[in-house]
């Protein structure tokens, strides 16, 4: 049987027979049944289901066509089981066959045996038999939403003018249903982002490191946008974007990567233009192998009030359906609301800076005016005090402790030296480095850790991972002065060190004598030493201290030589 030309508004009515009459209640109740829920998925699932149990057909499917009108963005099919369908593979796409010719010639067609007609190209491996075949357009608002197909009426049997006729009344109320619950959709899935949103916002503002900030904007990305990896990229000294944070079920060694400026696409995220990529791996516009084994992809500029902070990446597992308009605004929405967040971040990251500059300029000046003046006075009455005195024990005595006073004054001088200098007086060298930053957690703890290094360690570690290792001592002193109250810690960077799995690595250990990490406490900054050192192949962990009993804690943070 050929094509059916669709009836006219009046040819319902004529159409009523006794065996439609008689079909009447079943087909309200497969009206019924197809607007009683609110989820698209679901929505789809019944209309199939609800579709062949109306017309006696033992399968179904609908073809959801795809913004572009070009082919279908999914599948949804009835009857065929889920290990068949494995066996069967990909899902059809609707660029070619009868089910392509109906994506460009929407109708009702309605055929005995469709392997007959030439539109159809025939059927993959292990797909079952079909011949009879209806099939019609589903209309949502007066826009073609998809197809709904049925084949292979039991009995052998071809469709007949009833199923026609009932399946156009169940397709009207199906799109009524599917109106709705992409109503629905939209709005959960804007509540969703917005809730993500303020999730990143309460997280960047409620203080921390700002790697734990980025952090956090690649994790709510990955978990709004459905991605396979939340990806944030900020602009790199030498020009292009490097990679600053990686949201992925797997640790990712692309930490620390940069994408160079000759990349077209960087120069346009820089530019403040969103790109959306069809398919990552086999775009000519990714010159790097980070796109490998990613589909759909979204690149979005984090950009607040002109100024550019760098990117937002998230990319789909290839194969993946692709971003619909809806995602693609409101991820560039997302990145702008984040971007915000962060530079409100970043300024109150500088004023607290700036009250501990001012408090160290302070203390400078109290230790300097008051202190090693009091120091030096104390001293020179004890050298008076030497000179007058004839007893040897006694002289001896003073001698020591006016050396003592002036080995304190010199350590209090070099204290002074370390908190006037600013960030931009840092050294290259990590040696330098680490003692700057011991030097510098000084001040808040009180007392000045111990330190010792073992091996060349300026010379073995590279770049990366030495500004990775200066993030997990800031990380794991920070820990000691907030939360361990501890009397002690013990530093030691080992650039001889061998990892558990035999490779040459530099190892950081911060032990402290503190009250240890107790439980149900935060874990984030173990988290992210744990994340940065599984970002280039390496681990952190965690143990007892050198207090008594093995109290305190010791971290452990160790990665491979570059």
């Amino acid at each position: 049987m050929s094509d059916t030309p669709r009836p006219g508004p009046g040819s319902l009515p004529s159409a009523l027979s006794a065996e439609l009459t008689a079909r009447v209640p079943q087909l309200l109740e497969a009206m019924r049944s197809v607007g009683s829920g609110l989820e698209l998925h679901s929505t789809l699932d019944r209309i199939c289901e609800t579709a062949a149990e109306l017309t006696g057909a033992r399968y179904a499917a609908i073809g959801v066509i795809d913004e572009n009108g070009r082919g279908l963005a999914d599948f949804v099919h009835h009857g065929v089981d889920e290990a068949t369908a494995r066996r069967i593979g990909r899902r059809p796409d609707g660029h070619r066959g009868l089910l392509g010719a109906l994506i460009r010639d929407p109708g009702p067609v309605r055929l005995a045996d469709l392997t007959t007609d030439p539109r159809s190209c025939g059927f993959p491996e292990h797909h079952p038999p079909m011949r009879g075949f209806l099939g019609l357009p589903i209309r949502v608002q007066g826009e073609i939403f998809g197809n709904l197909y049925l084949t292979e009426k039991h009995g052998g049997q071809p469709f007949n003018d009833y199923d026609l006729t009932m399946v156009r009344v169940l397709a009207t109320e199906a799109g009524i249903a599917i109106g709705n619950a992409r109503l629905y959709e939209a709005a959960k899935q804007r509540e969703h982002w917005i809730d993500g949103s303020v999730a990143v916002t309460t997280a960047l503002l409620s203080g921390g490191d700002a790697d734990d900030a980025l952090q956090v904007v690649a994790e709510q990305a990955r978990k709004l946008s459905g991605s396979a990896a939340g990806i944030v990229l900020l602009p790199a000294d030498e020009g292009g974007l490097e990679i600053a944070a990686v949201a992925a079920d797997r640790p990712s060694a692309m930490l620390g990567t940069i994408v160079p400026p000759e990349s077209g696409i960087v120069a346009e995220l820089l530019d403040g233009q969103a790109v959306f990529l069809e398919d990552a791996a086999g775009d000519p516009r990714v010159i790097t192998t980070l796109a490998h084994g990613y589909g759909p992809t979204m690149m979005v500029p984090l950009h607040s009030d002109g100024r550019i902070l760098g990117a937002l990446v998230t990319p789909r597992a290839r194969g993946e359906r692709p971003f619909t308009e809806t995602e693609r605004t409101l991820a560039v929405q997302f990145a702008s609301q984040a971007a915000l967040a962060l530079m409100m971040a970043d300024a109150q990251r500088d004023r607290e800076r700036l009250a501990v500059y001012e408090d160290r300029d302070r203390i400078a000046r109290d230790l300097h005016d008051l202190v090693i003046q009091r120091l030096f006075a104390t001293g020179m009455l004890l050298e008076s005090a030497q000179r007058g005195s004839v007893v040897p024990e006694v002289r001896e005595g003073v001698g020591n402790a006016v050396d003592e006073l002036d080995v304190t004054i010199q350590e209090i001088r070099t204290a002074i030296f370390a908190l006037q200098q600013g960030p931009a007086e840092a050294p290259s060298g990590l040696r330098t480095r680490v003692l700057r930053e011991i030097n510098t957690a000084a001040v808040p703890l009180g007392f000045k850790p111990s330190h010792r290094f073992v091996g060349p360690v300026d010379a073995l570690v590279g770049d990366l991972t030495g500004k990775n290792l200066i993030a997990a001592l800031r990380e794991a002193l920070s820990n000691a002065f907030r939360h361990a109250r501890a009397s002690r810690i013990e530093v030691v960077v080992d650039a001889d060190a061998i990892l558990p799995d035999g490779r040459k690595g530099v190892r950081l250990t911060v032990a402290d004598d503190g009250v240890g990490i107790p439980d149900g406490g935060r874990r984030s900054g173990l988290k992210n030493l744990k994340r940065r050192a599984e970002s280039l192949g390496g681990d952190s962990r965690h143990g007892p201290g050198i207090g008594e009993d093995g109290g305190g804690t010791t971290v452990v943070w160790e990665a491979p030589l570059e």
